[in-house]
């Protein structure tokens, strides 16, 4: 491994270490809007605004940790692995829509988002296609 190759992996393990931070940091702000949310009046329920945020910063974690989890296999493998950034791709256009106001959508913006979920999941399913044809 060439020098370039070392600063390339310290520079993925400086990431994979920051990337750690910020999922810790992002469970717990889960948790702490939904604690707060059932200890605010009228007690024990998240109304519909709270659950959005919710289910927001729910995914916006889950996205970071299928990040940690590419940057892990990249480590592992020393390659980019595009199934990985499908997934995180679709989960981040799922956040947008559970955060999008409904009221205020642009027809042509649910148009756009409707098609950037099946070119994304075509593509997913064509790297898997591919994958399960050359028996990775």
């Amino acid at each position: 491994m060439g020098i370039f190759g070392k600063i390339e992996k310290i520079i993925a393990t400086v990431l994979l270490i920051l990337m750690g931070v910020v999922v810790a940091s992002g469970a717990i702000e889960v948790a702490y809007e939904i604690v707060m949310g059932l200890i605010e009046p009228p007690g024990f329920f998240l109304g519909v605004s709270e659950l959005f945020d919710v289910f927001g910063l729910f995914l916006m974690v889950l996205i970071g940790l299928e990040l940690m989890t590419s940057i892990h296999m990249y480590l592992d493998d020393q390659k980019i692995h595009a199934e990985m950034m499908f997934l995180v791709a679709l989960t981040a256009v799922t956040r947008k829509i559970v955060i999008m106001d409904s009221g205020a959508m642009d027809p042509m913006l649910v148009f756009s988002i409707g098609f950037l979920i099946i070119a994304l999941a075509a593509g997913y399913y064509l790297i898997k296609k591919n994958r399960l044809a050359s028996g990775d």
